[in-house]
């Protein structure tokens, strides 16, 4: 296969993936009407996280392939943060969180300073997530709502887009950005199948 032909499959594969990417995680949230081990913490940094990296990408002019899929993972986010304020009882609050993302997009293109150094920050924002995740699971010992599917998609979209940045623009902030992600990705998959393992035991048991 010639580089342009996995250069093309490694871009719409994960368009493709991050199209449904949160859907398990919606789905498991909706049969079950708990959000026991899903941090909501965790899911704002996230979506602070895509809005930066998506910001800055269109701002210096990439080539749109490299992130496509922001705009759909954004709107995955947004509706389960709607269902995670609804199951905890806190719907009011999307008002809020609607206006704090919608200002906080608009002021990242007032001059350029803002949107470099949000984009510097970008990766500990994205990693930050990761860990309150991570915390959130540790502390309830319970994955049971929890989707290993969309975490092991999510690790795969990280794994081809450190690929397609490096034969396209070459920006070490995005390069080490989805290293990090990969890695943080993994470790929560592999955290919620431990979890969820232990789980199915303790049900055995009883």
């Amino acid at each position: 296969m010639s580089a342009d032909a996995l250069l093309h499959v490694a871009n719409f594969s994960t368009l493709f993936v991050c199209m449904v990417l949160k859907f398990p995680q919606i789905f498991v949230l909706m049969r079950a009407k708990s959000t026991a081990g899903v941090s909501l913490h965790s899911l704002l940094l996230e979506l602070l996280g895509f809005i930066v990296f998506m910001t800055y990408q269109m701002y210096y002019d990439y080539p749109p392939p490299t992130y496509l899929e922001y705009p759909i993972l954004i709107a995955q986010d947004a509706f389960l943060l709607l269902l995670i304020l609804h199951y905890n009882g806190s719907l009011r609050q999307s008002l809020f969180y609607i206006l704090l993302f919608v200002g906080g997009w608009r002021l990242l293109t007032v001059e350029k300073w803002i949107i470099d150094l949000a984009m510097s920050l970008c990766t500990f924002i994205s990693a930050a997530s990761k860990f309150v995740q991570l915390q959130c699971l540790w502390r309830s010992k319970d994955a049971g709502q929890v989707s290993a599917l969309s975490w092991g998609m999510a690790t795969y979209t990280c794994m081809a887009r450190i690929y397609t940045t490096t034969v396209t623009t070459g920006d070490m902030q995005v390069l080490v950005r989805f290293v990090v992600m990969t890695l943080l990705n993994m470790w929560v998959l592999l955290t919620v199948l431990y979890y969820q393992r232990q789980g199915s035991r303790t049900k055995k048991e009883d």
